[in-house]
């Protein structure tokens, strides 16, 4: 009883903040600018965290931290009602390899640039390639438990998504309409932008100031990739336990992400429609809802002068991979779905 009071404050909080942000992210304006109510979370959480949330931190600190933690893992874990394994048929093998190159191609081009060039620390780099290959914000919440981040280096990362994410959903479709001449059909266009815009809201966006077609492909195409975030943390992890293993004396075990684990198991339930798709509909809601709770929190106990502390090089490094993202990624697509159609 007492450990519920110690939560109550907060999670009330956090409560109130994720409510506000999916009402306003249901909101024309902002449906139009495909900002989901994970982005519109961090931003409201982080203006409170930084203006009335000092004031009140004391008693609502073990909410908030239960929110970024066990709240997060489930709301990942529940992701995964979002997908099911027929969608990867529906966009074929050449879907699935094409997400696959993108996803690596970019995570290993964050790493490298990163790390190398602009001299970045690991954690920033980790996570802004997570979530320019994945899938946006909910790739940089799902990272973030693994690497045990700063919720500054995880906002820092939220916003190159923002930034770089809405600047795609209104230049791809200009693009399309300039390359459309060229042959390029419109399931085609939905594909390439599935497999490289960040966020899904914004893969939407821009498939649909297509056409609905191109909608749909761009939506098969983004889910497959973020099917694909279960493998890349356990990956992660493994790598990370073997790197400090081999730089230390001490043995370390490596920490299997579970709810990773927990969230393709999901996927591969609904994938057997057992479930009315009602009570699939509200799942979807319940996990909208604790993700919301999760961005939330990480806006409270994010300090804006620790994102100006971070400088200029987290969006230099985002601006990269963006334009791998249109380059590289329109390279990839057009050569595997060649390969494939040879075959």
């Amino acid at each position: 009883m007492n450990t519920l009071r110690q939560h109550t404050p907060g999670l009330l909080l956090v409560l109130v903040l994720a409510l506000g942000s999916l009402h306003a992210a249901a909101l024309p304006w902002f449906s139009q600018l495909g900002l989901s109510a994970l982005t519109i979370a961090i931003v409201g959480g982080m203006v409170l965290g930084n203006t009335l949330y000092p004031r009140i931190a004391l008693p609502s600190h073990h909410g908030v931290t239960f929110a970024k933690g066990q709240i997060l893992r489930l709301g990942i874990i529940l992701f995964g009602f979002k997908l099911t394994f027929q969608d990867i048929a529906a966009v074929g093998i050449s879907g699935i390899l094409i997400d696959a190159c993108v996803l690596t191609s970019t995570f290993l081009l964050a790493f490298w640039l990163g790390r190398r060039k602009l001299g970045l620390d690991e954690q920033s780099v980790i996570l802004i390639g997570a979530g320019s290959s994945i899938c946006g914000a909910a790739a940089i919440l799902a990272t973030e438990p693994v690497l045990k981040a700063h919720a500054e280096k995880v906002a820092v990362a939220v916003a190159t998504v923002v930034v770089f994410g809405t600047l795609a959903m209104f230049l791809y479709p200009l693009l399309f309409s300039l390359v459309q001449t060229l042959g390029v059909s419109e399931f085609a266009y939905g594909v390439f932008t599935g497999s490289t815009v960040h966020e899904v809201a914004q893969a939407v966006a821009a498939g649909r100031a297509v056409s609905e077609q191109a909608a749909t492909s761009a939506v098969i195409t983004k889910m497959i990739r973020v099917m694909m975030l279960a493998p890349f943390l356990v990956i992660l992890s493994t790598w990370l336990a073997r790197r400090h293993q081999s730089g230390s004396k001490e043995a370390r075990r490596i920490t299997i992400p579970w709810f990773a684990l927990g969230f393709l198991a999901m996927a591969g339930f609904n994938s057997l429609h057992w479930l009315p798709q009602a009570w699939v509909a509200q799942l979807i809601a319940l996990d909208n809802l604790l993700l919301a709770m999760a961005m939330g929190a990480l806006g409270l106990t994010t300090h804006f002068s620790a994102i100006r502390r971070a400088g200029s090089k987290p969006m230099w490094l985002a601006s990269a991979l963006f334009a791998w993202l249109l380059i590289g990624g329109t390279l990839i697509n057009s050569g595997i779905s060649y390969l494939v159609h040879q075959l």
